[in-house]
This record gives structure tokens, sequence and C-alpha cells, in this order.
């Protein structure tokens, strides 16, 4: 049985998974980044890393068979399908500080950090997600900058859960960048 999840721009949900399940995280209009956490069911001490997973891969990017790890080392996910081949490991969740540094306007805007706090009940004082569409350029010399994210509607990831999980997906809030192409929109994710 499919359970379909529409993420509203700007905001996060709660999506409990098993192992086993198929998770498909869905641009519904293109341009759209989707931040996607997880914590072990029963266990928030264990959640997903981007730093582990970029230790054990020994890369800064993701794709089909590749393994997406938890902060212990164990594997949480396996990705089965990427229509788009671009994903982000290194930013947090946008959070009211990166707002007030960035764009001086952190006061009452949405945020991941939030949504993704809010959705599962924590309290983590910063979250790195898995940036899903998300587009980073690294440059040689090590800078990096965030560009307009190549994924097209309907464009999706799909990712075998490995353990039972609780995801935290938010739709990314950042509106004034590239970050989501200028503007927020939603995110399906459909678990079956």
């Amino acid at each position: 049985m499919k359970e379909r999840y529409r993420i509203e721009p700007a905001s996060g949900k709660k999506i409990p998974v098993r192992a086993g399940d198929r998770i498909a995280v869905i641009d519904e209009e293109g341009g759209q980044v989707a931040d996607f956490f997880a914590v072990i069911d029963g266990d928030s001490g264990e959640f997903l890393s981007p730093g582990v997973t970029m230790d054990i891969n020994e890369s800064l990017h993701i794709g089909v068979g590749d393994t997406l790890y938890s902060n212990r080392y164990r594997p949480l996910f396996e990705i089965e399908r990427d229509d788009v081949g671009e994903h982000d490991l290194l930013h947090p969740c946008c959070s009211p500080a990166m707002y007030d540094f960035f764009y001086h306007n952190g006061a009452g805007h949405p945020n991941c950090l939030d949504n993704i706090n809010g959705a599962l009940g924590t309290a983590f004082p910063i979250l790195r997600p898995v940036n899903l569409f998300m587009h980073t350029a690294v440059a040689e010399d090590g800078s990096f900058s965030v560009c307009r994210p190549p994924s097209k509607a309907g464009d999706a990831v799909v990712l075998k859960a490995l353990e039972d999980m609780i995801l935290g997906v938010a739709a990314c809030s950042v509106s004034e960048s590239e970050c989501n192409a200028g503007k927020c929109t939603a995110i399906i994710v459909e678990v079956e």
C-alpha cells in the first residue's frame, strides 16, 4: 500500500518508514530542495549523517547504488533511482541564525531547522540533512556556491529504507537565493 505525503512550501512533515519500504521524494514543480533527515525509530540519538556518508563513500556526491549512513556508521538507505544526480551533503538546515547572517530577516522566517525539529518533536541545535536536489558547485580551490537546482517537475529520488525510521522532511524555505530557484514550492513523498 502506498502512502502519499504533500509537504507544503516552507514546511516540514514527520513520516514513519519501515525497513524494506521504498521512499520516493518528488520535486512537484522543479527547482525545489528537500531537506531529508531521519532518526532511528525509538532512538533519536542515531540519525542520518551526511558527514559519515561522505566518509564511508569517500565522495561529496551520492547517486544510484550509494548507501546513506547514520552517525553510528550503520547503513540506513540505499539509493535505487535518481532522476537528477545533484544533491548536497555539505549545508546544514537553514535556521533563524542563517537568515539573520545572510539576509537580516531571521525573526519569524520559516526555516528547515524548526520545521524538521517541530515535525519530529526533537530539539537538535543544528541539523545536517541530505539536501536532495540542491546544487552546490565546488571549485578546485575548495570554494563553493549554491546554484539553481537542476530538478524538473516530477523528478524523483527513490531510496530503500534499511531500518525502521522516522523521516523529517522539509520543503526548503530559502527564497532569497538560487537555492530553490528563487521561490519555495512543495515536495511530495511516497512510501510503499
